[in-house]
């Protein structure tokens, strides 16, 4: 099977710069768009403009070639690209902004994913003092955060891996038991953002209310 695969790096170069990546990695891997059947998407948290621009450029290939969608959370990715054992415990984080991490904790067993505990947004003290030491922490960690966990309150301290998530990785997610969701109905689907847009946000704020369904809340 041939296997290619593009990354970007920048913010607000995406919503250009996606359909042009696709054409780049289907022509290395010598496979027209009309052979495609199914799309596997990296559903967040993260970056509400970055995971509509994905979610759109996905729906779009579904209302227009009929493939299929999956999705998987962006930390199970994160987890998976740490290449731990099967018995440790992944412990996923990545910057969340506003002094706050997302995180969700994952074990690879053969041939399956086990998620111990989903996708949430953590203010990091709370992360500290609340979470179970686990075998591995994976991610970009945000700065500040690298140097508390040094400290966190075990004899035991994990490693430690930079880790990020690929389209590789969630392709060989899909590969394993409860490692991608089908979507569908992808037309009505939309992705974890884990907290509101910034203007979203401001107006929570200024009106001391949350609007219904709001992704806001944190743990």
């Amino acid at each position: 099977m041939a296997v290619a695969e593009a990354a970007l790096e920048g913010a607000r170069k995406h919503a250009g710069a996606l359909p042009g990546l696709i054409e780049r990695v289907l022509a290395e891997a010598g496979v027209a768009l009309a052979e495609v059947e199914a799309v596997v998407l990296g559903d967040g948290p993260g970056s509400f403009t970055g995971l509509r621009v994905g979610a759109a450029v996905a729906k779009a290939l579904v209302r227009s070639r009929g493939v299929t969608l999956h999705a998987a959370p962006s930390l199970s990715a994160v987890a998976w690209a740490a290449g731990a054992s099967p018995d440790e415990r992944v412990l996923a984080v990545a910057n969340a902004l506003r002094g706050e991490v997302y995180a969700a904790e994952y074990r690879f067993p053969e041939g399956r994913v086990e998620v111990l505990q989903p996708p949430a947004v953590w203010l990091p003290e709370r992360l500290l003092g609340e979470w179970p030491v686990p075998d591995v922490v994976a991610g970009i960690i945000p700065d500040g955060l690298a140097e508390r966990l040094a400290e966190w309150r075990s004899d035991r301290h994990p490693r430690r891996v930079p880790a990020v998530a690929t389209a590789r990785a969630l392709l060989e997610l899909a590969g394993r038991r409860g490692g991608v969701l089908p979507i569908t109905a992808p037309a009505a689907w939309e992705p974890t953002y884990g907290r509101p847009a910034e203007a979203q946000a401001k107006w929570e704020r200024e009106h001391g209310q949350i609007l219904p369904d709001s992704p806001g809340q944190f743990r």
